[in-house]
């Protein structure tokens, strides 16, 4: 039952709304079926698979509001949920950011869904390509493969309909050299799981690993980096352009919170932040990485261009944000693309005379949200560039550093590549930061 069609869904939130006596009312299902496998030292640790559904019940009286939820849905249940919701509503104080629901919407129809996910079989055995490739090599493999499918579907008291199904498999894998002196990692996620080979990118990990062997320690400074894109957006909002993106909120702005408020007042839209080279957008039609066709409030969403030559274009505004501005809502995108160039990593280290080369960053911490200031360190590969040519491993590196700082210094944009849900270029810095030494591997 973890996968309702359309009609299915559809049908059973119009019975949940027809026992509803509140002036609004909205309900929602989430259900996915996922499964996992989890292996550390070439040997599989756990495996599982879980299917959910989840209703919820939003009541409305006036500006008061209750939720109330549940993953039963016998009749009695469904009553009882929404009574409760009704009685949580009555007893909830006025909400002074109340918007009514919104009515009709019109969506856009993002690429479909894969029609096979992987099976229990099929995970162990992308696991077992992974963990022998190393063992054959004599080198230790930690992974994660999880995926499946999910769908989300929307209905309310004032018309709105929506629905939409979508799937995803996330791996990541980290190899050890067997002295423990050598570490590497590679990351991918895909919508189809036949597109997942995990040889190639445990390879590529495996190669990282053997490759950092007596790493040199070098001094801390100002640098010329290539960022791989595990370094740039693996951790999501903690990551250097997850941040970045994900901070492009026109309310912290405007309420002085952000690297985005203006001095006086206000917010910093329109002006040029970046170098122009750099543009981002999101667009839930995108063939490599498909969006949500809705937000969680049920806005639909469109291609939208948040920073464009270097210019911030659009910002995130909620309805709430949006009506006090007297401005259109922006729904919060799933995804975002940062447009690149054509050149491989390989290709960016050709042209590179002297640099670093950083596989992947991790604790990233924010220090300073007004001028978006991050720190954090190097780990699983980090190697010195020299005349083209990777020339010798390093020890890792403490970084501080700022990614407005950071895209106003672009030197070359490779090409884009896939990872968490977004596409995103390795980017070529100079006078990337660090601060200190790490003897981590």
């Amino acid at each position: 039952m973890a996968i309702l069609s359309k009609d299915e869904a559809q049908a059973l939130l119009k019975k949940v709304l027809s026992y509803s006596t509140a002036d609004e009312c909205e309900v929602s299902l989430n259900g996915r079926t996922t499964g996992n496998i989890r292996y550390a030292r070439n040997s599989v640790s756990t495996a599982g698979a879980a299917d959910s559904v989840s209703l919820a019940v939003e009541s409305r009286f006036g500006k008061r509001s209750g939720v109330a939820t549940c993953n039963e849905f016998d009749e009695a249940t469904l009553r009882r949920c929404v009574q409760r919701a009704e009685e949580i509503a009555r007893l909830a104080p006025e909400s002074p950011e109340y918007v009514p629901l919104l009515g009709p919407q019109t969506y856009l129809s993002p690429p479909s869904a894969a029609t096979t996910l992987l099976t229990a079989a099929t995970r162990a055995q992308a696991a077992a390509d992974s963990m022998n490739l190393c063992a054959a090599k004599k080198l230790t493999a930690a992974g994660f493969i999880d995926g499946g499918a999910r769908f989300q579907a929307m209905r309310n008291s004032k018309g709105l309909e929506a629905y939409q199904q979508s799937t995803n498999t996330d791996f990541s894998v980290t190899v050890r050299t067997a002295d423990g002196r050598g570490s590497g990692y590679a990351i991918a996620d895909v919508t189809d799981p036949a597109k997942l080979n995990t040889k190639v990118l445990t390879q590529r990990a495996a190669d990282k690993a053997l490759g950092s062997v007596n790493a040199k320690a070098i001094e801390p400074g100002k640098y010329t980096v290539i960022l791989e894109p595990a370094a740039l957006m693996d951790g999501g909002d903690l990551s250097l352009l997850g941040g970045l993106v994900y901070g492009l909120d026109a309310r912290s702005a405007d309420e002085g919170r952000s690297f985005l408020s203006k001095k006086g007042g206000g917010n910093r839209k329109g002006e040029k932040l970046f170098d122009e080279r750099v543009s981002i957008y999101s667009d839930p039609l995108n063939a490599e990485v498909p969006g949500n066709a809705f937000d969680n409030d049920g806005l639909p969403t469109k291609r939208m261009n948040w920073v464009e030559k270097g210019v911030v274009k659009n910002l995130y505004y909620s309805r709430f944000w949006a009506e006090k501005n007297k401005v259109a809502p922006t729904p919060f995108p799933s995804g975002f693309i940062m447009t690149g160039g054509t050149q491989s990593t390989a290709e960016l280290i050709k042209g590179t005379a002297k640099g670093i080369l950083v596989t992947r960053l991790w604790y990233i911490r924010e220090v300073d949200p007004q001028t978006l200031l991050y720190t954090g360190l190097t780990r699983d590969g980090t190697f010195y560039i020299e005349n083209g040519a990777i020339k010798f491993p390093i020890k890792n590196l403490r970084f501080n550093e700022s990614p407005i700082i950071m895209l106003n210094n672009v030197e070359a944009m490779g090409r884009p590549q896939r990872l968490a849900g977004c596409l995103i270029p390795p980017l070529k810095i100079r006078d990337f930061t660090f601060t200190s030494l790490s003897d981590a591997i």
